[in-house]
């Protein structure tokens, strides 16, 4: 851990308390919270085995939700920051149907969070050129609250790798906005889409600005073209971004860095039509990758840690956080001794610091 990421122990107040330890503040790199219950009756939730399945439960869940997406998305974005979330990168569903809606009202909610750092994926969950006419409010959702295109499955779910990939890059193109892409599909043939992906990110000049979430098939050790794909996605500067959810693959690591490839994390869906899990804190979700992945020593909580805080700071691109120093006035405070035991341990922070003075979520 470098200096500027090493978090620090003030003794001086040993008296009242044994430890204070300092952070910088989590980012949540993958969150829907347009579709969150957070605040909200129960939801019941479907059985659903395969991807449209859940698509479909999504769909109908949303549609028979009493509150608005506002109201949900800052009751969860909250909740968040309550808990140490500065900053988050949410997805909001787009399509034909919807429109802009989901995004106007995720960046409603954010706008009433003044010092957490809201990026928003216009997401089309729903399809894209399987749902004619999302690619138009896609474009509608980039001047109406949206920081990034997204797309989903090109393969496994649109039927069409190249046409899923040549609009969602070409509108990237046009608008001059990054990529971030959820990819469920495993096997050889997501390691293919990855690559593809990855060759249109170099080929565009594009690294570093290309996302892709949950990667699943990147989880599979026993996939023949794992290596080389790996490297190429190292080669593209492409984030990985994993939640550790359920019975989720998760990444291994150490594979990870031995390739160079970059893992942020995030909660992907809180309380919603997916999941009934989720607590909208990403100490929570270092915790779990930790657990997910054997994590023992001290210097794997740490990475984990690091995963949740640092790396997803240089992600969205935010110098308080990806270079944070312990002297920085943003900050927050634990009863810890130390990261190890901070992420073990999960206590709710003590105070939460934005350019030295403290904040709490309205």
């Amino acid at each position: 851990m470098r200096r500027t990421e090493r978090p620090d122990r003030d003794d001086a107040t040993a008296g009242a308390r044994a430890h204070l330890l300092r952070t910088p503040g989590f980012v949540d790199a993958h969150i829907h919270p347009d579709k969150t219950s957070w605040g909200q009756a129960w939801v019941s939730r479907s059985p659903a085995t395969t991807l449209p399945e859940l698509i479909a439960g999504d769909r109908a869940t949303q549609a028979g939700y009493v509150t608005g997406v506002e109201e949900r998305a800052h009751a969860l974005l909250s909740r968040a920051f309550a808990s140490g979330t500065l900053a988050a990168r949410a997805h909001a569903d787009v399509s034909s149907k919807l429109g802009t809606a989901n995004v106007e009202g995720v960046r409603a909610a954010a706008e009433r969070l003044p010092g957490m750092t809201v990026q928003i994926v216009a997401f089309p969950q729903f399809g894209l050129l399987t749902n004619p006419g999302t690619l138009d409010a896609m474009t509608a959702a980039l001047g109406a609250g949206a920081d990034l295109v997204g797309g989903i499955d090109p393969g496994g779910l649109e039927g069409d790798l190249h046409g899923h990939l040549d609009a969602v890059f070409g509108l990237a193109d046009r608008a001059g906005r990054d990529l971030d892409i959820h990819l469920h599909d495993g096997g050889e043939d997501g390691l293919a889409q990855i690559r593809e992906i990855a060759r249109r990110t170099i080929a565009g000049g594009r690294q570093g600005r290309v996302t892709i979430g949950h990667a699943f098939a990147l989880c599979d050790a026993a996939l023949p073209s794992l290596g080389d794909t790996l490297d190429l996605v190292a080669e593209a500067g492409i984030w990985i971004a994993t939640c550790a959810l359920g019975d989720d693959p998760v990444p291994d690591l150490d594979r990870m860095e031995r390739h160079g490839v970059r893992v942020v994390a995030g909660s992907d869906g809180v309380r919603d039509a997916w999941s009934p899990f989720g607590t909208g804190s990403m100490l929570d979700r270092a915790h779990l990758l930790g657990y997910r992945t054997g994590a023992r020593t001290d210097a794997d909580l740490e990475r984990v840690f690091r995963i949740a805080t640092v790396h997803g700071g240089e992600l969205l691109g935010i110098p308080a956080i990806s270079d944070w120093d312990p002297e920085s006035g943003t900050r927050l405070e634990f009863d810890a001794e130390n990261v190890a035991q901070l992420v073990v341990d999960r206590p709710a922070p003590r105070r939460i610091l934005i350019d030295g003075h403290e904040a709490a979520a309205t």
